[in-house]
């Protein structure tokens, strides 16, 4: 099917209306969340740790500077299949997978050092929301990841044209947006 058979009566593809629509159940997630956490912390300014006395900070900016490339690899692939340049979108596509994956074995190494020191989800409520707001943005990562390989196969398959890329902007609302989220939670949690 061409992008111009998923026209609503609208005037807007489907297949991105959804995902807008997914994405706004998304932030309603991570703001109660994030606001969870907020309420946590100001409930316990005097027993909160200073976080760079507990994680480290310099490998997370490290990290948060990977999955920003990510994004901007995957705008180009986009770019590129845009302009009917297939071996730019599976190049894109591919650098994209990488970072993703390099983001996530870097956030497993952070974990294990962390709970090697003592800091898990249950040693106090700072690592409760610790682990579970990178938890689950961790997960989110991981699906996008294993989106954008299928997504990576498909280009090798020929299914994305000049005319046809509603699949790789798709999935880079979904990356667009969890990057968004780890700067938030880099703020949050590691600088504030």
């Amino acid at each position: 099917m061409s992008q111009q058979e998923h026209i609503g009566r609208l005037g807007i593809d489907t297949r991105k209306l959804g995902m807008w629509i997914f994405l706004a159940s998304e932030i309603m997630f991570f703001t109660g969340l994030i606001g969870s956490y907020i309420v946590l912390r100001f409930a316990n300014l005097h027993t909160w740790p200073v976080p760079s006395t507990v994680l480290n900070i310099p490998l997370t900016g490290i990290n948060t500077f990977i999955l920003i490339c990510s994004s901007a690899t995957l705008v180009l692939g986009l770019a590129s299949v845009q302009r009917g340049y297939q071996e730019g979108l599976q190049v894109g596509l591919f650098l994209t997978v990488l970072l993703g994956s390099i983001f996530l074995g870097i956030q497993m190494h952070e974990y294990q050092e962390l709970i090697h020191d003592g800091f898990t989800i249950s040693s106090s409520i700072f690592g409760s929301c610790f682990f579970t707001l990178t938890g689950f943005h961790g997960a989110h990562v991981f699906a996008g990841v294993i989106w954008l390989t299928v997504v990576l196969v498909r280009s090798f398959l020929g299914y994305f044209t000049p005319e046809e890329y509603a699949g790789v902007e798709i999935v880079g609302l979904y990356w667009h947006f969890v990057d968004l989220v780890w700067i938030i939670l880099f703020t949050i949690l590691y600088l504030i």
